[in-house]
């Protein structure tokens, strides 16, 4: 089994990398809609900026593994593997910077809040106020290993920027597209 997952590497780096980025996008999204709907941690602003980089990367890598199988140019490809890296480095950078603001090392930004209520409701607007659940970018809500959800995804998205770096430099040394 190893054999052949390695001969598959081998022959067809850019299908390979797009179905590790397209595997792991998906399991990355599922874990944070796990620790939001079942375990019930509310994303920040901040936590759900950096989702947008997956919602890319993933039909992306999905088109690249359907441009391979049609045969789309090496240009189309390479174009694609350069996108996603660049996303996800700049997902990393994303990130860096919200682990940064858990762990006070600069300050967030000023519109980390919770959902506004709806006010105009009936009842007593002081209860409703004292109700309602404000989601802080620098308090992580979760930590394992020292590492919060935000530094947790520094190191997925520098492994897919990795993965789809090296797709991107395989598809350029490969002449037998056009």
């Amino acid at each position: 089994m190893a054999t052949q997952v390695l001969n598959f590497v081998r022959a067809q780096p850019a299908a390979a990398a797009a179905m590790v980025i397209a595997v792991v996008g998906v399991a990355a999204i599922l874990a944070v809609y796990y620790f939001q709907f079942v375990l019930g941690y509310p994303p920040c602003p901040l936590c759900l900026e950096q989702r947008f980089a997956y919602y890319f990367a993933i039909p992306l890598s999905a088109m690249v593994l359907l441009g391979i199988s049609v045969g789309s140019s090496r240009k189309v490809l390479l174009l694609a593997f350069l996108a996603i890296t660049i996303a996800m480095l700049w997902n990393a950078g994303l990130g860096a910077y919200h682990s940064g603001v858990e762990w006070h090392w600069w300050p967030g930004p000023q519109d980390c809040s919770g959902a506004t209520p709806n006010f105009s409701a009936g009842g007593s607007l002081l209860d409703q106020i004292n109700r309602t659940r404000v989601v802080r970018c620098d308090e992580a809500a979760w930590r394992f290993l020292g590492l919060s959800l935000a530094g947790y995804n520094v190191l997925v998205s520098l492994g897919l920027a990795a993965v789809a770096g090296a797709a991107a430099l395989a598809t350029f040394k490969d002449k037998s597209r056009a």
